[in-house]
């Protein structure tokens, strides 16, 4: 049947800028100039961010020889390292308190400081305590952006922003990957890498011109401004995300926890696996990594229009039932099946991970969406720490390690079984959820 002589015709999809590349699929129909806009701002800063945190993955076994650091203490380092993220629950409900934009801006100037002060590390301890600072921060800005896009972007259309979101940012890896890969000719070695992350600061001006505050921080703080102390404000939206949401509240901890625990400590020795036990060099793992992970991160933007179009709950569920799969056969089968098993570990997690964030903005209220955000990525980092703990206390000889990262990361079927217990998101208005 024709529609009514007054109905205006639907507006035709937008094409893709030039910073959306073909593989990431059209930009689909709903999207207005000012959502690829706040996206691609948002994407740019949080590549910076992402290179920043992809360092420590790539310059593994470069910190392991300089420092004289052994197979035990380094995972024991490493855990301590994503402890860092716990100072972030002081902070993470700044995005709900001053807003999403001023927070954003401050986490990527800390981010981008203490990846330049890393480079001037002096031993193990002053390393792990600048990578500590860069994981409180990290922790802050990410969540602040998947919040934004969130809250700015069409009901029908949040799983495709955050997707390509998310997608956009892992270039930050294949940046960091491409630079890792001439290590063995920089003046500085890995330290050069780091002192790379002082671009952001250089931007820095830019990014507060053009990243905006998001309308529904700016609607909610205009109809109730705050009165209250600044501790009341910092402390009581995690309060609340406890009190008045407790059920999303535990499902989505545990499904965090359980990601964090079983996924972060096979992605960190992947470097660790190629270059130190299989004899890869720098320029092979690089190669792997980009070329790979290029395939691999695509999950990001098929979780998000798979969860745009039949739903969160499943996708996600597959996503991390079959992450143990291809983790396994990364690390215990055979050398030739690498760069394969590579692809698929990075979709299962990458999308996975994906539909996991959608749900942290998703399931909570404006007034608490930052915090719930924020409190995903600090349990994470908080669980992945365990995860390497664990590592260091069952690693006896040199080679434990490999045996046992297949086996920790089995704990993700416990997330994939609590995902289809969560209401349904897709196509809904972030009020009526």
């Amino acid at each position: 049947m024709a529609p009514p002589p007054d109905t205006p015709p639907a507006a035709a999809p937008l094409r893709n800028p030039w910073w959306i590349p073909p593989f990431l699929g059209r930009v689909p129909a709903g999207i207005e100039s000012k959502h690829l806009s706040l996206l691609g701002v948002v994407a740019a800063a949080l590549v910076f961010e992402e290179y920043d945190l992809a360092m420590i993955t790539s310059v593994l076994p470069y910190i392991a020889e300089h420092f004289e650091i052994g197979d035990r203490a380094l995972a024991l380092y490493l855990g301590v390292v994503r402890l860092g993220a716990i100072p972030a629950l002081l902070f993470i409900s700044f995005g709900d308190r001053i807003g999403r934009r001023r927070t954003f801006l401050w986490s990527l100037a800390v981010s981008a400081l203490s990846t330049v002060a890393t480079g001037f590390a002096w031993d193990m301890n002053s390393f792990v305590l600048f990578q500590m600072i860069l994981r409180m921060s990290f922790v802050v800005g990410v969540s602040v952006a998947y919040v934004m896009i969130a809250e700015e972007f069409p009901p029908a259309r949040r799983g495709w922003g955050m997707g390509v979101l998310a997608a956009l940012g892992a270039f930050g890896y294949g940046v960091e990957a491409a630079l890792f890969s001439q290590i063995e000719h920089l003046p500085y070695g890995w330290r050069s890498l780091y002192w790379v992350g002082a671009l952001p600061l250089v931007l820095l001006p830019l990014f507060a011109r053009v990243i905006p505050e998001t309308q529904r921080f700016e609607a909610r703080a205009a109809a109730a401004p705050d009165g209250r102390s600044r501790w009341r404000q910092t402390i009581e939206p995690v309060q609340l995300l406890v009190a008045d949401s407790a059920a999303r509240f535990a499902g989505v901890t545990l499904c965090t926890a359980a990601l964090g625990f079983a996924g972060v400590a096979a992605f960190q020795f992947t470097s660790y696996y190629t270059i130190g036990v299989l004899g890869w060099s720098p320029g092979q793992y690089a190669a792997m990594f980009v070329i790979g992970g290029t395939f691999g991160i695509v999950g990001n933007v098929v979780a998000g229009r798979l969860g745009d179009r039949v739903g969160r709950r499943w996708v996600g569920a597959v996503c991390f039932a079959a992450y143990p799969l291809f983790v396994l056969l990364f690390y215990r089968g055979p050398a030739w099946a690498v760069p394969l098993t590579w692809v698929g570990f990075v979709f299962s997690s990458s999308g996975g991970r994906m539909i996991l964030r959608a749900f942290s903005t998703e399931l909570f209220t404006t007034d608490r969406r930052a915090t719930a955000s924020g409190w995903v990525l600090l349990v994470e980092a908080v669980c992945s720490a365990a995860g390497l703990l664990v590592l260091s206390a069952f690693t006896r000889e040199e080679g434990d390690l490999i045996g046992l990262i297949p086996a920790l990361s089995l704990v993700t079927v416990v997330a994939a079984a609590v995902l289809l217990a969560f209401p349904e998101t897709r196509s809904r208005e972030l009020d009526s959820i």
